[in-house]
């Protein structure tokens, strides 16, 4: 069974919020900040709102998204069949720079795991798109909001940067922490393995 985590937060919804939540449910995109970079931010049950991330990203479409989630009470609506180990693991580590790959939920589009039977999960360090994942009724696909293949953006600046007037809207959660991509785990007959494929910016 998993732990039982609170996600409730009894503040007001704050502007940036709100937008980003009317953009959100619109099908639109986002740029959210996270612990590790700023991701680019779609609703990962929609595949016409996913479809935007690779247009905007100029992303190849073989490349699988990181699929972001506001606890670990979320992730059996993403993913099936969990192995212990990684309940143990995301028990120990989230929120925090840590991406699960698991066998993939019925509910999430092939756009979003490339194809693939598994997608890669985890639960972000950050108060501002924790408070975001807990008001919305679906997680967030987000790779880094960047053009492929260009540096990941730390700041709302580099995002406006990299993008340009076709940025979308950025709530502004400062610097990220740490900078760099989250670790990426998956799962063997309940060993760890480094997965066949790692998410690129």
């Amino acid at each position: 069974m998993l732990k039982q985590i609170s996600t409730h937060f009894m503040k007001p919804i704050s502007s940036s919020l709100a937008k980003s939540i009317e953009i959100l449910n619109g099908g639109g995109l986002i740029c959210i900040p996270t612990e590790t970079v700023y991701g680019l931010a779609a609703n990962a049950i929609s595949e016409k709102a996913v479809e935007k991330i690779f247009q905007l990203k100029q992303r190849p479409s073989n490349n699988p998204l990181i699929v972001h989630i506001a606890s670990i009470t979320e992730l059996e609506r993403v993913a099936i069949d969990l192995p212990e180990l990684a309940i143990r693991l995301a028990e120990a580590f989230w929120p925090g720079p840590l991406t699960l790959v698991l066998k993939k939920h019925h509910s999430i589009p092939g756009i979003v795991t490339a194809g693939r039977d598994t997608v890669a999960v985890r639960v972000p360090d950050h108060k501002l798109s924790l408070k975001l994942l807990n008001q919305l009724g679906y997680p967030l696909a987000a790779p880094s909001a960047n053009r492929s293949g260009a540096i990941s953006p730390t700041s709302a600046t580099h995002v406006a940067s990299s993008f340009g007037a076709n940025a979308p809207y950025v709530p502004d959660g400062g610097p990220c922490k740490l900078g760099v991509e989250s670790t990426i785990i998956g799962f063997l007959d309940d060993r760890t393995v480094l997965p066949a494929w790692i998410s690129s910016p």
